[in-house]
């Protein structure tokens, strides 16, 4: 039996629910989970609904957009498999955590291909048979850098990009390429401690909390919505390569549970905020 996932992001009026899961049962299509929130401040409603059974696509949705008789924005997602694009560059804890989640089956999506400005990763992803993309940055300014990307990525129409620890700022250019679509982690000292080694910066401060966020990618590279977070205690007897280490954990569990909310058609995106379910 086929089942999609059906989003609804519109203003808040009495009677949406009703109204979507009678066009639903109207259809002969089954709710096999539905989750609702209303954002009271921005007051807008968003729905996503599992449902199962044959779909007439078009004509759903055009009976949903004239139900609803607002400004609405309504998209139904297949339970396919998604594409992803992972971007790297010379650390290997987040790149290693996913290539061993896909080779395990615990990652719902294909990966087209690994992207880097380094070869150092190269030998490490070759033993899970995915293409190995080294498109080198040296000599060549940012905007030749990007284009080559951009001429590598487009053909393979990726669902997500996701930055794995790659180390170089996106322009508003390339982000506008693949807008809402790129996914990136980072630790959550910033922006407290930027710059070189923020775990020796931390270290030395004292900190009590490492953390990792995981957020789409905006113009303001690290300020976009954010997807997911987590954070582990420390104490005074850490060194900050014990920090790092303790860091490195965080960031990889929080990327990768990210990406499956990607991947699981959970995220809606509001303004510079995510409502997740």
């Amino acid at each position: 039996m086929n089942k999609h996932i059906l989003l609804v992001k519109c203003k808040d009026t009495k009677g949406l629910v009703f109204k979507v899961s009678s066009i639903l049962l109207l259809h002969n299509l089954n709710i096999e989970q539905n989750n609702e929130f209303v954002d009271k401040e921005q007051n807008m409603f968003f729905m996503r609904t599992e449902i199962s059974g044959e779909i007439n696509k078009e004509e759903l949705l055009k009976e949903i957009y004239s139900s609803l008789n607002c400004e609405a924005e309504v998209t139904l997602c297949s339970q396919d498999k998604k594409s992803i694009i992972i971007f790297a560059t010379k650390e290997n804890h987040c790149l290693g955590d996913l290539l061993i989640r896909h080779n395990s089956g615990d990652l719902n999506a294909n990966i087209l291909a690994i992207v880097s400005n380094h070869v150092k990763l190269e030998k490490l992803v070759q033993k899970f048979d995915i293409p190995y993309c080294h498109i080198d940055s040296n000599g060549i300014s940012r905007v030749e850098h990007e284009e080559k990307i951009i001429e590598y990525c487009m053909p393979l129409n990726p669902d997500f990009l996701v930055l794995a620890k790659y180390m170089r700022i996106l322009s508003p250019h390339f982000v506008k390429m693949f807008q809402n679509k790129i996914i990136n982690i980072h630790h959550s000292f910033l922006p407290a401690f930027i710059g070189a080694n923020p775990y020796r910066q931390a270290h030395q401060r004292g900190v009590k909390i490492i953390g990792a966020t995981a957020h789409f990618v905006n113009d303001n590279l690290d300020e976009g919505p954010i997807i997911s977070q987590d954070t582990i205690q420390i104490d005074h007897t850490y060194t900050w390569q014990d920090m790092q280490k303790a860091g490195r954990d965080v960031e990889k569990i929080v990327l990768a549970r990210a990406l499956n909310l990607a991947l699981e058609d959970r995220i809606f995106l509001h303004n510079n905020k995510t409502i997740v379910f």
